[in-house]
């Protein structure tokens, strides 16, 4: 038997509750790691933005796939499902709060933290990842607790607010989306900021290269990273993009932060955050996205740990979700300068190819922000 992590976001929280409780489902991407799951294998249920242990599955059948809408929208995003039988499901007042010491200091991964490091967060960004034995064992053992003592954990006001459900109506179908709230900014952080994205641009850079890619600064930026990046071959990087588009896309690709280009494609696209907004990069990759809804690119929204509920809100912006090419948030993603730093050090990157960034891309719906 193993332990699995099964994410909700409290929409998806909610339609649960609403729904027979007998199906739960992932998207596409998570097909790979369903297809080990196996019957009498446990899912422990974690809800995003009040961070709280929810409940525990118990898996019945091995992964399928299905269209038919289960409780979302007509258009259910959620094909690879398992028939589950739940053995602990609370309401949010009872679930477990991660950072409460019954939890926080029994579970590997946030045994011993500071509480106001959030590195821990990894083990949570994407639903199906594999918990440790123990960690699985200990969590269901103080819900299944729980379930019966049904201990209080009060909602914060901000935990209400966060509970209530945004909808909006597109055509034909409903768009779960995030509105965010307004960002007070201290103008007195933009240097150091700016230094530190620039710093984040070199290190990316660099990363590329060793995998073997070509690689795009814009000229604005070109001088100040090559300050921190020095290649190791002057073909690393590149003078002019070798892309045949429209001038209007053009202009838009040529000022996304760091590319990673191999032949005549882009393979990644990068936009770190500058000083205090982050909304004109998450701009940025949308106006791409729209221009050329066809382009089979990964982008990804760079930036500090404590800006991360930020940017995954900008990325579900409701505008964001009508592009041609389906909602932003499907394929743009959130990167930590902590992630980069890490994988930087990695002393097997020069073996390892691009997809190890999904092992530390956020996506803003797994999230539930």
């Amino acid at each position: 038997m193993a332990y699995y992590i099964n994410l909700f976001s409290p929409e998806t929280y909610s339609a649960f509750a609403d729904s027979n409780r007998d199906i739960t489902g992932f998207r596409e991407r998570h097909r790979g790691i369903a297809a080990t799951i196996q019957p009498g294998d446990k899912l422990v249920c974690y809800m995003t933005k009040l961070s709280r242990w929810v409940g525990i599955f118990e898996v019945l059948s091995s992964c399928f796939i299905d269209d038919a809408p289960i409780f979302i929208h007509p258009q259910d995003p959620f094909i690879v499902r398992f028939q589950v039988k739940p053995t602990v499901w609370l309401r949010p007042e009872h679930a477990v709060p991660i950072n409460q010491d019954i939890c926080w200091e029994h579970l590997s991964f946030t045994r011993g933290q500071d509480k106001k490091n959030t590195s821990w967060t990894s083990m949570v960004r994407s639903s199906l990842r594999r918990l440790e034995d123990a960690d699985g064992a200990y969590l269901e053992a103080l819900l299944q607790q729980q379930s019966q003592a049904l201990t209080v954990f009060a909602l914060s006001e901000m935990e209400q607010r966060k509970l209530r459900l945004s909808l909006v109506n597109a055509t034909d179908r409903q768009i779960m989306v995030s509105i965010p709230e307004d960002e007070h900014t201290n103008p007195a952080r933009g240097k150091k900021e700016q230094y530190e994205s620039i710093q984040i641009q070199a290190k990316l850079a660099e990363i590329g290269e060793k995998m073997h890619f070509k690689i795009w600064i814009p000229n604005s930026d070109k001088q100040r990273v090559l300050q921190i990046w020095h290649p190791q071959s002057a073909a690393s990087l590149l003078a002019r993009l070798p892309l045949n588009y429209d001038d209007v896309t053009l202009r838009t690709i040529e000022n996304i932060d760091v590319l990673w280009i191999r032949g005549r494609s882009i393979v990644r696209a990068f936009e770190v955050e500058h000083t205090t907004s982050i909304y004109s990069g998450i701009l940025r990759m949308a106006d791409l996205m729209a221009l050329q809804p066809n382009l089979a690119i990964k982008a990804h929204i760079v930036a500090p740990l404590e800006r991360r509920e930020k940017v995954l809100q900008e990325i579900g912006r409701p505008v964001f979700a009508l592009l041609e090419k389906g909602p932003l948030a499907e394929s743009c993603t959130y990167l930590s300068y902590y992630t980069i730093k890490e994988l930087l050090a990695d002393k097997n990157l020069a073996y390892l190819n691009d997809t190890v960034l999904e092992k530390y891309a956020e996506y803003a719906e797994d999230a539930g922000i």
